[in-house]
Order: C-alpha cells, then sequence, then structure tokens
C-alpha cells in the first residue's frame, strides 16, 4: 500500500478533559480496507479516538490527517466540510439511545440523506433498500425508543449506512445485546469488510476482536498505544494483556 491508501494519521494527538487524561501522545495510521480493533480496559481513550476519527471532537495538540486534509479546530466550523467528512465516516454510539431523535425510524434513516440534500425520492429509495437489508422493514412506523436494545442498534446502522459512509467506525457495538443479535452484527461487519468497508471498532471483548479483525490496537491505562499488531497475535500474548488490565490471571492458562 502507499500514502494514497492512507485515511486516518494521527502523529502525538493528545486530548484531556478538563484535567483529566483521555489521549497521550497517540501515533496511528488506518488505511482504506482495514477492519480494526481498538483494545484497551474501560477508560483508557478509545471512545475518544473514536470520537477524533468520526469528526466529532479535534486532537488538542499534535497532528491529525484524514481523507488527505489536514484537520484542526477551524476545519469544521466550514459547513461544507463538515457535511462532506460525516457522510464519509459513519459512527455508530455504544449506547443507541444517543443517536435516535425521530418519531418513528423511517424518519431516523431517512434524516442524514435528506440533511445533506438528497432528494426525498432518493432517500426514500435509501431507507427502503437499507431497511431490507437489515431485515427492519416492519419497523419504518414505529418509535425508535419503544424498541429493543438489538432493533435500537439496527436503526442507528440503518441511520448511518443510509449516508453510505467509506468508513464505519463503532463503539462497543455488543454492549446490551444477546446473543442473536451479536451474532447478527458480526456476520453485518463482516460482509461490510468483504465488501471493502474500512471499519474500526472499539471493544474490550477479545472474541469480537477475534472475529471481525485483522489488525489489533490495545491501549493501555496510561492512554497511550502498547502495541499495534495482527488481531490474533495481540490476543495471544497474555503477558501483554494482563499488563493492560484487559484479562485477569487466569487468561492464556
Amino acid at each position: 500500500m502507499n500514502d494514497a491508501d492512507i485515511i486516518f494519521e494521527l502523529k502525538d494527538v493528545c486530548f484531556t478533559y478538563n484535567d483529566s487524561v483521555a489521549l497521550k501522545n497517540v501515533d496511528l495510521t488506518v488505511r482504506k480496507g482495514e477492519q480494526v480493533c481498538i483494545l484497551g480496559a474501560n477508560g483508557c481513550g478509545k471512545t475518544t479516538l473514536l470520537r477524533i476519527l468520526a469528526g466529532i471532537s479535534v486532537p488538542q495538540s499534535g497532528f491529525f490527517n484524514a481523507f488527505g486534509s489536514k484537520i484542526t479546530k477551524k476545519s469544521f466550523d466550514n459547513d461544507e466540510f463538515a457535511c462532506a467528512y460525516h457522510k464519509r465516516t459513519g459512527f455508530i454510539f455504544q449506547n443507541s439511545d444517543v443517536q435516535l431523535f425521530c418519531t418513528s425510524v423511517l424518519e431516523e434513516i431517512a434524516f442524514g440523506p435528506l440533511q445533506i440534500g438528497i432528494p426525498a425520492r432518493e432517500a426514500e429509495h435509501r431507507v427502503n433498500d437499507v431497511a431490507k437489508m437489515l431485515e427492519i422493514e416492519t419497523l419504518l412506523p414505529k418509535a425508535p425508543f419503544n424498541l429493543s436494545g438489538g432493533e435500537k442498534k439496527k436503526v442507528a446502522l440503518a441511520a448511518v449506512l443510509a449516508l453510505n459512509p467509506e468508513v464505519l467506525i463503532l463503539d462497543e457495538p455488543t454492549n446490551g445485546l444477546d446473543p442473536r443479535s451479536q451474532h447478527w452484527l458480526i456476520k453485518l461487519l463482516l460482509t461490510m469488510g468483504t465488501a471493502g468497508k474500512t471499519i474500526i471498532v472499539s471493544t474490550h471483548s477479545l472474541s469480537l476482536a477475534r472475529q471481525i479483525s485483522s489488525r489489533a490496537v490495545l491501549f493501555d491505562e496510561n492512554h497511550t498505544i502498547a502495541a499495534d499488531a495482527p488481531a490474533l497475535e495481540l490476543i495471544g500474548n497474555a503477558a501483554l494483556l494482563r499488563r493492560v488490565n484487559l484479562v485477569d490471571e487466569s487468561y492464556g492458562e
């Protein structure tokens, strides 16, 4: 691969909330078509990293380049730039309730396409196509807040996929899902990866990382990257995983 394949590049990126460190001196490169899991214990900085990649937050120091452009605090003041960026990146929040706000599932899925200026008829086609793909046609007239956790996750995904983003970014996507919904989600992510989508998932689940990712990036409790390696190789390093407090002493025995 060459530099043209690079989607995200971070160098010496730092981020704090008040006096609390979230990211410290993070270096990371993500290339087109990769399936990457961001691993680490709770509170290590995984969500903050994803928010930066999704264009929700901006590094407070360091260098961040995305889609060939240097990203600064002023970048998203340009509405045209912000719209184009968020069309290319789809972010799935850990808690679907944060993401869903319309009065019906149909309106929820159509909202994004309509916001970026897609004509109503094409937006309708996108809603129907995505609903069919995710098998949620019967949910379209329902209110999102009345749905189960798994159904809400599907609707949140549908709302993002209706924009046909190049990059899917998911924060702890299997949290709160029953085994059947987890299996469905894993199958979908594998399908999206095979279709060439760049997929970045944060999780503390080694099982999920093993199933969906070819590469794993591991954060330690100092909010920096402790390892970046092929997923199976990293998952097999019990001593390292214990050191960053991702697994207990029995792991690997």
